[in-house]
């Protein structure tokens, strides 16, 4: 039975409690879209896996591999619910509880400095995530990334993606590795905003991100790129 040693996936916890991020998202939303959504990509993508005849695709092990595969075989399926089982479990990690969350990063740290150096200024980093979220048509992501371009050029910008997308597919020039993501699909935020995602949007960014995972994001993606961080 070849489907002993096709690749299965669990759900990740959470890793805070489902009430950790109240007032600012409720446990109710927590639980529906932990419990109900993440699991269900996971779940999806397990039965696809467990049904693979492909031997390449029966051989990898990471989940951002199956995502690559998917995306370069076109297997929109796969792709999608692969995809969403990895955006999903890195947006939790993105935010911590409000009374630690959100605002700027700490002065010292390299991606307070990288902001600085990519966008000139916090205001305009939040400005450009803030529309990359709310101009995501319909369900989607928004993203701050890494980039290190072929001749060095070391920095971070904003982008968003729409539906599963996510910015791992996106390294044909050079790397782009993602350290922060927003979903702005609709239920990751209608039962405590309704249809104001702006609003959402602005709680994210002021209460809930987790500069310290975005960080560490950073450090490892510097160091992918055979480069310390110590100029920075």
């Amino acid at each position: 039975n070849n489907d002993a040693v096709v690749q299965q996936f669990e759900l990740p916890p959470l890793p805070y409690a489902y009430d950790a991020l109240e007032p600012m998202i409720s446990s109710k939303t927590l639980n529906y879209h932990h419990d109900k959504h993440h699991a269900k990509y996971v779940n999806t993508m397990n039965s696809m896996l467990a049904a693979a005849e492909n031997d390449e695709l029966k051989s990898l092990t990471a989940l951002e591999d199956i995502i690559l595969y998917a995306h370069q075989k076109g297997n929109v399926g796969l792709f999608n619910n692969a995809a969403q089982s990895w955006n999903h479990e890195f947006y939790w990690n993105c935010m911590t509880s409000p009374k630690n969350g959100g605002g700027k990063p700490p002065k010292q740290s390299h991606v307070s400095k990288l902001i600085q150096s990519s966008f000139g200024s916090h205001d305009e980093f939040v400005k450009q995530f803030t529309n990359a979220g709310n101009t995501a048509f319909g369900s989607g992501w928004a993203w701050l990334c890494y980039t290190s371009t072929p001749d060095n050029n070391k920095k971070l910008f904003v982008t968003k993606t729409i539906g599963a997308g996510t910015p791992l597919t996106d390294n044909d020039n050079g790397v782009v590795v993602p350290i922060l993501t927003m979903d702005v699909w609709e239920h990751a935020y209608y039962l405590d905003y309704q249809n104001a995602r702006p609003t959402y949007t602005e709680t994210f960014l002021n209460k809930l991100v987790n500069w310290d995972f975005v960080e560490s994001n950073l450090k490892k993606a510097m160091k992918m790129n055979d480069d310390k961080g110590e100029e920075l």
